[in-house]
């Protein structure tokens, strides 16, 4: 996943790039913001799917005990 940052010339959302030693920006358009949110919904979801199947584990081992 791309590094994200604000831009110190405009303010505004930027892509960073580090090539030989130069930082390069480029903007973030609307389109790009929405498909990374949904990528981010998507890892959420799917760390919360399994920590509840790690804490119904962890129940039942307690409950078998």
């Amino acid at each position: 996943m791309s590094k994200v940052y604000d831009c110190p010339t405009c303010g505004g959302k930027a892509k960073v790039k580090e090539r030989d030693g130069e930082t390069t920006y480029q903007a973030i358009k609307n389109d790009e913001m929405v498909k990374k949110i949904e990528q981010l919904k998507k890892a959420m979801q799917k760390f919360k799917e399994k920590s509840e199947a790690l804490e119904k584990q962890l129940e039942e081992i307690q409950n078998s005990n």
